[in-house]
């Protein structure tokens, strides 16, 4: 039988009977009921320091485990809060759904009211709402869905008035989600594709976020057409284990890497965007022909024109083109090409000199040591600054849950709240957030929220004392750069307070910190205060050409 209950009730337990796998959220009176119904309804919750960090935790949450993550909101102020999260989950087509209160219907004079729809939306969001007490449940399942079955980021807004109104609820009014089938590619556009691989000379095949299913698929294309490998930095991780794979194409890798990406003839892209970064301006892509192969015909040629585009899911692509194939051919696969792709794949084997200077470490040799004295089974998250190459390129990762990057809308500050959202998703791995002192300002508040959680959470900022991007694209033109520059700060000390260990590094030998931390119980975060030398990130540069 049907039960009486309020319409917040019924959109919690709703959401939870979709399958909603965890709560990110700061509860306040517009959202205090429906939160409790989805908790009481079996959906995990945790309750972050501010709205932005619910929702980064969200969306690295969904990144690294594909699935629906809530972010619970209160009307107004609170959604408003949440805004450049949720920009950073539209763009990075995480499945994230927002439950947020709404002023009352018409009552366009309180101090909360804003239009949400429209805010929502001018960021990419889908905005919907609950339309009345009768259409509550129906309103939640087309919400859900679209998160669920679409990759979109969908803000349901509920009425408060609305919540306090009666509506009927049973568990049978719930529908399980739809079967949607993996779209597959047409034939005539599989042989295409089968014959592009099979008369290149030098093929390369890059796999994004969109193809995060297909690893073992694009590996069997790859042995079939005699492609080497690599991924845009959305799908860092893809190839990990594979002998013929660089660890990353664009603006992080290796000029070796780059190299042999400029040499190919044919470029295959599953489910990456190709995005300036990715193909560093357009310059990566030059005289070959560019194949783009993705599941939403809206991306295909989006940010470079190519040849020819496969509308299909990534992993039904590979596979039929694969079967397709007959044997192996060698391609770009031959051994002096092995032998180059051991050379450059990683940024730890590439030459350098330290930049070390009295008390400050040089960020890449810091980097390289780091990376070798943490576990593999990690995840790295890079906040955006004049470090992000470092962390962003130099540790490396053990597959493609292993990193998150919250960099799709380049806001600085994510990276502290996305790593706490990837280490809820995957508790037995290292979580490594990476930021630059501005970014850590920013938001380190959510330390608060780690050390609740007892979450082993490493947090290494990079310390110049400064907004060192701007210093660096300034410097050589005024020496007015007071906007840009700060005193030192003790952030160990800052970190402390929070209930972090928390350490200072100014040489190397003060990394001993990390080797104790990592042989104890790992229930509290360490943040390391690491001071830098100044320095121009290598990829600077080409931030100049694409931006």
């Amino acid at each position: 039988m049907p039960e009486t209950i309020s319409v917040a009730e019924a959109v919690g337990r709703t959401v939870a009977l979709l399958g909603a796998a965890q709560i990110f959220g700061v509860v306040g009176s517009g959202n205090f009921t429906v939160t409790n119904a989805m908790i009481d309804g079996g959906v995990p919750f945790i309750a972050t320091r501010h709205e932005m960090g619910a929702a980064c935790m969200a969306d690295a949450y969904s990144r690294a485990t594909q699935n629906v993550a809530v972010v619970s909101l209160h009307q107004g102020c609170g959604l408003t809060n949440a805004l450049t999260g949720i920009g950073e989950a539209v763009k990075s087509h995480s499945r994230v759904l927002v439950v947020s209160g709404d002023s009352p219907v018409g009552e366009i004079t309180s101090n909360f009211y804003i239009d949400q729809d429209a805010a929502v939306e001018a960021i990419g969001a889908i905005g919907t709402r609950v339309h009345s007490a009768a259409s509550a449940v129906a309103d939640t399942i087309t919400a859900y869905q679209h998160a669920a079955l679409d990759r979109r980021v969908v803000v349901l807004s509920l009425p408060i008035d609305l919540q306090l109104q009666k509506t009927e609820w049973d568990p049978s009014m719930v529908p399980a989600l739809p079967e949607r089938l993996a779209p597959g590619a047409s034939a005539d556009a599989i042989a295409r594709l089968v014959d592009a691989l099979a008369t290149a000379k030098r093929p390369v095949i890059v796999g994004g976020r969109g193809a995060w299913n297909a690893g073992d698929e694009l590996r069997r294309l790859g042995r079939a057409g005699g492609a080497i490998m690599t991924t845009s930095a959305g799908g860092r991780g893809l190839f990990a284990d594979e002998e013929w794979a660089l660890d990353i194409m664009g603006g992080f890798s290796t000029a070796g890497a780059t190299a042999l990406v400029a040499d190919a003839d044919l470029i295959v892209s599953f489910g990456a965007a190709l995005n300036r970064w990715t193909t560093r301006g357009g310059e990566l892509m030059l005289g070959k022909t560019v194949i783009h192969v993705d599941d939403d015909p809206r991306a295909i040629g989006l940010h470079y024109p190519v040849a020819l585009g496969i509308v299909g899911d990534a992993r039904a692509v590979a596979t039929a083109a694969a079967d397709a194939m007959d044997g192996t051919r060698e391609g770009y696969r031959t051994p002096e090409i092995a032998a180059r792709i051991k050379e450059v794949r990683y940024w730890k084997d590439q030459p350098f000199t330290s930049r070390a200077e009295p008390d400050r470490v040089d960020p890449q040799e810091f980097t390289n040591v780091l990376d070798a004295l943490l576990p593999m089974e990690r995840i790295v998250v890079p906040d955006g600054g004049n470090f992000n190459c470092y962390p962003a390129a130099h540790l490396r990762v053990p597959d493609q849950q292993g990193y998150s990057l919250p960099q799709s809308f380049q806001s600085i500050g994510l990276a502290l709240s996305s790593a706490i959202g990837a280490g809820t998703a995957l508790p037995d791995r290292l979580p490594i957030a990476a930021v630059g002192d501005g970014g850590f300002l920013m938001s380190l508040v959510e330390l608060d929220t780690a050390v609740r959680l007892k979450m082993g959470l490493l947090v290494v900022v990079y310390n110049d004392s400064a907004y060192g991007a701007e210093v660096h694209h300034f410097e050589h033109d005024t020496d007015e750069l007071a906007t840009v520059l700060f005193p030192e700060t003790d952030l160990a000390a800052i970190a402390r307070g929070y209930g972090c260990e928390a350490a200072t590094v100014r040489t190397l030998d003060d990394l001993t910190v990390v080797s104790s931390w990592l042989s104890g119980p790992r229930d509290t975060p360490l943040v390391l205060d690491v001071k830098v030398a100044k320095f121009a990130s290598w990829v600077l540069a080409h931030v100049h050409q694409t931006a």
